[in-house]
C-alpha cells in the first residue's frame, strides 16, 4: 500500500513538473505575434499574443473584475468568448454553469490570446478607470488587519463609487512576486470623498499583496488602483436593512452606514459583526458615533472565542447565532452579507430558513 502511495506521489510530481515546463515553454518560446480582439462588435484591439485575456485587456484600458489577481479562484472575470480562445479548461469548468458554458462564457484569466478573438463584455466595464494614488497613512486596526488610506493623484476628479463596491490594488514587483500583482479590496470610506479612499486589508500568510501592504508599503508611496467594481450596494426599498460581516467584511458596511447617515435613510438598520476576541473588533468608535447619530441603527457584535482578559459580557458564539436569536420568522428586510465563503453560505441558509426570499439576500464573498 505504501509503495502504491509513493508511486502515485511520484507520478503526480512528474506531472506537475511537466505542466510547469510546458507553461514556461509557452511563455518564453512560443511567439504568437500580433493578434486582434474584437470587443462587442465595435472595438478592434491590436495586441501582442501570448498573455491571458484578462491582462491583455487591462493593458488596453479595459478592466475586467478580478478579486484573486488572475489566479482563477474568484470567477469574477467572466466574459463571453464568441470566437477563438480554444477549448474550455479544467480550471474553468468548476466556476461555469451549464447555461454559461452554452453561452460561451469563459474566465478571462484562463484564456490566453493565442489567436484572434471575438468577445463580449458588459458596457459598464468601459466606465472603469485607472487611478494613481498616494499612500497617506497605514494604521493597524487589529493584529492582522490594517487600514490603508490613499489620496487620488490622478485623474483630478477622483473616483465615484457606490458604497459597497471595491477597487483593485496593484503592488509592484518585490521578493514575493515575479511582477506586479493586484487584489480586490472593498472601500470603507464615504462615497462623498472623491479624492480619498480607505481600504481594510487582512494579512494573508504568504499573500503577495497583503504582505507588501503590511510589511513594505510606506507613506508617500504611489500605487495603481482600478475600479470601481461590483454590484454589492444598498437597494432602494422600504424594508429593514440587515448587515452581516466578519473580519474585513466590515469595510463595505462602514461605507454604507455613511451613506445612510448622509442621505438620511430612515430604515431600521442592524449590523451583526462577528470576531474571535475583543482585540479583533475594530472601527468601534466610528460605529458607536454612527449609532448615536442614526436613530434607527443598532450594532450587535459577537465574539466566538472571548479571552478571560476581554471581560466580555456581550453576545458569544458565531455570527450565525445572532441570526437565530435576533431575526424573526419571515422578516421584512433586505440582508447583506460580506465575508469568507463558508460564513456567507451559512448565513444564507439560516436566512432562508427564516423565510427571507433569495432575491432579498445580497452577498460579497472573499477568501
Amino acid at each position: 500500500m505504501l509503495q502504491l502511495i509513493l508511486s502515485l506521489l511520484i507520478i503526480s510530481g512528474i506531472a506537475a513538473v511537466l505542466a510547469l515546463l510546458l507553461e514556461v515553454a509557452d511563455s518564453f518560446i512560443a511567439d504568437y505575434g500580433e493578434r486582434h480582439i474584437l470587443v462587442n462588435e465595435e472595438k478592434d484591439l491590436t495586441v501582442e499574443g501570448g498573455k491571458p485575456l484578462l491582462f491583455t485587456l487591462s493593458e488596453k484600458g479595459i478592466f475586467i473584475p478580478s478579486a484573486c489577481g488572475g489566479r482563477g479562484t474568484c470567477a469574477y472575470c467572466k466574459v463571453r468568448v464568441l470566437e477563438g480562445g480554444g477549448p474550455v479548461l479544467p480550471t474553468e469548468t468548476p466556476y461555469l454553469s451549464p447555461d454559461e458554458l452554452k453561452s460561451s462564457v469563459r474566465l478571462s484569466c484562463q484564456v490566453k490570446v493565442k489567436e484572434d478573438l471575438r468577445i463580449q463584455i458588459p458596457e459598464e466595464l468601459f466606465l472603469i478607470k485607472e487611478f494613481t494614488a498616494e499612500v497617506e497613512g497605514i494604521e493597524s486596526l487589529t493584529p492582522a488587519i490594517k487600514e490603508l488610506r490613499l489620496r487620488i493623484i490622478s485623474p483630478e476628479e477622483g473616483i465615484t463609487f457606490k458604497p459597497g463596491q471595491y477597487v483593485q490594488l496593484e503592488v509592484p514587483k518585490y521578493k514575493l512576486t515575479s511582477g506586479p500583482e493586484f487584489r480586490a479590496y472593498s472601500i470603507s470610506s464615504s462615497s462623498y470623498e472623491h479624492r480619498r479612499l480607505k481600504l481594510v486589508i487582512t494579512r494573508v500568510e504568504r499573500g503577495a499583496v497583503t504582505t507588501f501592504v503590511h510589511d513594505y508599503l510606506k507613506p508617500a508611496d504611489r500605487l495603481r488602483v482600478t475600479g470601481p467594481f461590483g454590484e454589492f450596494h444598498l437597494r432602494d426599498s422600504d424594508r429593514d436593512i440587515l448587515l452581516i460581516a466578519t473580519g474585513s467584511g466590515l469595510a463595505p458596511f462602514i461605507s454604507m452606514l455613511y451613506q445612510i447617515e448622509k442621505e438620511e435613510i430612515n430604515r431600521k438598520t442592524t449590523l451583526f459583526f462577528g470576531a474571535r476576541t475583543r482585540k479583533d473588533l475594530y472601527y468601534q468608535d466610528r460605529i458607536k458615533a454612527l449609532e448615536e447619530n442614526l436613530p434607527h441603527f443598532e450594532y450587535i457584535p459577537v465574539l466566538s472565542r472571548p479571552e478571560e482578559e476581554d471581560r466580555w459580557t456581550g453576545e458569544k458564539g458565531r455570527v450565525t447565532h445572532l441570526i437565530e436569536k435576533h431575526v424573526p420568522e419571515k422578516p421584512n428586510l433586505d440582508a447583506y452579507i460580506c465575508g469568507a465563503p463558508a460564513m456567507v453560505e451559512s448565513c444564507m441558509e439560516l436566512l432562508k430558513k427564516k423565510r427571507v426570499p433569495q432575491e432579498r439576500i445580497y452577498f460579497d464573498k472573499f477568501d
